[in-house]
């Protein structure tokens, strides 16, 4: 039997292996987990909200299941923590908001519904920003996540404490949201894997815009075969989601091999001349020559993203007013100023530029329609910078180039959330002073599978993704 010091290392495979012949409890990994959590959350703080009991009791269940012989689902005994974005019932969902500090949900998320009718078991709730707003975990509720490799430095977000979650061996599996960038860039800042799916292929429930192509819900992992498993629990139709419906479920488990040899991927450094840190950029160089190695055709090239920007910026603001208006009538003084301003940026928008934002969205697909005629993938950067200091909201400058706005930094995410293509971070490289630099591989459009199996194959030629942070236990 494994010990709890190796159990916090194992993926969620290995885990599954381990559980289906019974050569370790689900309470036995769970204990693990918990352990690992009073050891280290304390000084990272990515969980949140933890549930040690209800935790228990799920891994009893799970354990008698077993011994009875009764069928078990594919992350039968795995722990699993959520972004405190979904709501759980009877247990708190704060948004990272002082506004829902002791909000406790009588609904769960489908997302979570799923991962639990898979037998995934859950440990608690994972730190976020304000209403998931921006790539920097900090909230004035539980205050700001650190990052394990360096912990004077951001995680990223929204999904910042997921990531470190999963960095740190607090879980095997996580869930997040990305709206422009919020699966991927705490993803590349810790060291794991984020999948930002096509959307409509993982099911948003509950929501106030079911038909905003935009945000999607995704899965985390430390791997990209944990994160393939764990896709293949949340993903499927429900009729309570129109955007799925053209998406029947495809498992992508122990489907992640594949000869790469003559696949034609496009290398873009500056997704068309945006500011990157040299560090970002020296640290992606060598990955193009692993992938020739592996039999890839690449070519520097990148689509014609001109509009992405006011595409974003428009759309986005109309769902801050839509989703969040009435909070800024009942609640101004608790909410945090680039919540505000992205609110009333949705209340002043006009017909007119919302028109505008359409049209240029329809030409935007053409033209990426005809460049994936000619490439099966897209690789680039997924942040335009490395982890930056824990206390700064967010990047003002790339190099010499000022940026106006809190979203401005994420460019190189939030213009492929635009395209609505599936995309993934997935580890490729660190700084000298030992940053992690994730790489974003983007598909054809509902091509989860081939998305995973060219970042798995990444993943396994840089082997980034075994350097784990070092971490000690707090005092």
């Amino acid at each position: 039997m494994a010990s709890a010091t190796t159990l916090v290392d194992f993926s969620a495979c290995e885990l599954r292996e381990e559980l289906s012949h019974r050569r370790v409890s689900a309470r036995e990994v769970v204990e693990a987990h918990l352990s690992r959590i009073e050891a280290l959350n304390p000084r990272l703080n990515a969980i949140v909200t933890l549930d040690a009991d209800q935790a228990r009791t799920a891994a009893a269940a799970a354990d008698e299941a077993q011994a009875k012989g009764r069928e078990l689902g594919s992350l039968h005994g795995l722990p699993i923590v959520h972004k405190d974005l979904f709501v759980t019932a009877g247990m708190r969902t704060t948004f990272g908001s002082q506004v829902f500090a002791d909000h406790v949900p009588t609904e769960t998320a489908l997302i979570v519904q799923r991962e639990r009718a898979a037998g995934a078991i859950s440990l608690g709730k994972t730190n976020t920003p304000e209403l998931g707003a921006g790539s920097q975990t900090f909230n004035e509720v539980f205050g700001a996540t650190a990052n394990p490799y360096a912990q004077d430095r951001t995680c990223g977000g929204s999904s910042g404490g997921s990531a470190v979650a999963l960095a740190a061996g607090m879980a095997p599996l996580a869930d997040g949201s990305d709206l422009g960038g919020s699966l991927r860039n705490p993803a590349s800042f810790c060291n794991v894997v984020g999948l930002r799916p096509t959307p409509g292929r993982v099911p948003r429930w509950p929501t106030p815009a079911p038909r905003f192509p935009f945000n999607v819900h995704g899965p985390m992992a430390r791997t990209v075969a944990d994160t393939a498993l764990l896709f293949d629990a949340i993903a499927g139709p429900d009729p309570r989601a129109p955007l799925s419906g053209r998406w029947p479920a495809a498992p992508l488990s122990g489907r992640l091999e594949r000869n790469l040899t003559d696949v034609r991927v496009a290398w873009s450094q500056t997704l068309g001349g945006l500011p990157m840190e040299p560090a970002v950029l020296n640290a992606l160089a060598p990955v193009r020559s692993l992938l020739e190695e592996l039999g890839c055709v690449t070519e520097d090239a990148e689509p014609d993203l001109s509009g992405a920007d006011e595409v974003f910026v428009v759309w986005r603001a109309w769902y801050f007013e839509l989703a969040f208006g009435d909070l800024l009538d009942r609640h101004r003084h608790q909410l945090k100023d680039t919540v505000v301003w992205n609110i009333e940026a949705g209340r002043a928008l006009t017909g007119p530029q919302l028109g505008t934002a359409e049209r240029l969205r329809a030409a935007l697909d053409e033209r990426c329609r005809q460049f994936q005629e000619q490439f099966e993938f897209l690789v680039l950067p997924v942040c335009q910078v490395v982890p930056f200091a824990i206390d700064q909201p967010y990047v003002t400058r790339i190099n010499e180039v000022a940026l106006d706005t809190y979203l401005d930094w994420m460019k190189s995410c939030y213009r492929i959330s635009v395209t609505g293509l599936p995309a993934a971070s997935v580890p490729a490289g660190f700084t000298p002073d030992g940053l992690p630099v994730g790489l974003q591989v983007v598909g054809r459009p509902g091509d989860e599978l081939g998305t995973l199996q060219l970042a798995h194959a990444i993943e396994q030629a840089t082997n980034a993704s075994r350097r784990r942070p070092v971490l000690e236990s707090s005092p």
